[in-house]
């Protein structure tokens, strides 16, 4: 299943490269077109994630892993016709919707092999099938040569992903007819906030990190490498410390090791010290939702999961989004360093959630022993 996930995020992440230059020289497209073509995908996640998480609990997980993996090979297709401009947004609008179902089905699907006590365990087996992809997804799109190529690339390794996924056999029996639900419960607002506010930083480090070293010993590339391959490692090796010490212990552990890594990036430090500064903030990364997600996925019934794995999804969504916009003002007027402190700022808040979060330990055993 892992493997799976990593061919489908593989594929979403091998057009990214030359998606820009695609819209801009091959299609004549503005800035303002490929600033739209590539924030439209994160509209269609944030709405998609609401709709994936309860088809995963009424339909099956195995159904909706594999609704994510179809819609991202018609994603190929449709960068393959010509269609223009247009064909562009609608290859996006099945990229994005096929992002949170594959996400969703392959995150609630492995909780459901492993067992909620080691959700910790799968959700970090899981992520690392998606940093893997994500990271090795653009050198692959350059290797390929061309768009057309890396769409076509898209295609063939969302079928792969296909044939492994039927391979594996779902337990899960579905709820069809659970009967009408609260589509945004009041419990799942306050993590659902912990992970947005923890993942404002996302959007700084992926659009200002190159930017802002380029100017204190250009060890951008170099950085953002470390950032992403010790989020990979650390998640697959450790990502079952959750499930084994209190969550909130690897919350805090988490947002402190950010927090550092954050604020030594703001002050613009020399290649060494940013390098090693990204690698402390992907350790820190790997930890927070991990950590919130094993505590809600153990008090929600397995019937709900799919729609606790959506709902915290869209807050990401929602708050990446959010942060890119701001990031984008606070860099334009204060500079780069700043959008840093905001991201820091954001870890705060946070933190501050986190103490209304998580249950005490004698609390957390006996929701467990109930369960």
């Amino acid at each position: 299943m892992a493997a799976a996930t990593f061919l489908g995020f593989l594929g979403i992440a091998t057009v990214l490269p030359e998606l820009g230059p695609h819209v801009r020289n091959d299609l004549g497209g503005s800035d303002e077109t490929v600033g739209f073509v590539v924030g439209i995908f994160s509209f269609v996640a944030l709405a998609a994630r609401l709709v994936s998480g309860p088809l995963a609990d009424r339909r099956g997980r195995k159904l909706v892993f594999a609704v994510g993996l179809l819609s991202c090979a018609l994603a190929g297709a449709t960068y393959l016709a010509p269609l223009g401009i247009g064909g562009v947004y609608l290859a996006r609008i099945l990229h994005g919707f096929g992002e949170a179902c594959l996400y969703t089905g392959a995150a609630t699907w492995a909780v459901e092999l492993a067992g909620v006590h080691r959700s910790s365990q799968a959700l970090g087996y899981i992520s690392s099938g998606i940093w893997g992809g994500m990271s090795a997804g653009p050198v692959l799109g350059h290797w390929v040569g061309s768009f057309q190529h890396a769409a076509m690339t898209q295609m063939l390794l969302a079928a792969a992903g296909f044939v492994l996924l039927a391979r594996v056999k779902e337990t899960y029996k579905p709820h069809p007819h659970a009967g009408k639900r609260n589509w945004l419960p009041r419990s799942i607002l306050a993590p659902g906030f912990a992970i947005g506010f923890v993942n404002v930083h996302y959007p700084v480090v992926t659009g200002f990190l190159i930017l802002f070293l380029a100017h204190h010993g250009n060890s951008g590339p170099a950085a953002f490498t470390a950032y992403a391959v010790v989020i990979l490692f650390s998640r697959f090796f450790l990502g079952s410390l959750p499930d084994r010490i209190h969550p909130r212990i690897t919350y805090y552990t988490g947002l402190a090791a950010m927090t550092t890594g954050l604020l030594v990036l703001a002050t613009g430090p020399s290649p060494a010290i940013a390098i090693g500064a990204a690698a402390v903030l992907g350790f820190g990364f790997s930890f927070p939702w991990s950590s919130v997600a094993s505590m809600v996925l153990r008090q929600t019934p397995d019937r709900e999961h799919g729609s606790a794995v959506g709902l915290l999804g869209a807050f990401y969504d929602l708050f990446v989004g959010m942060g890119s916009f701001a990031a984008g003002a606070v860099s334009d007027r204060f500079g780069y360093g700043a959008a840093f402190a905001m991201a820091a700022a954001a870890l705060g808040v946070a933190a501050v959630i986190g103490l209304f979060l998580f249950p005490s330990r004698d609390r957390a055993i006996a929701v467990g022993e109930s369960a």
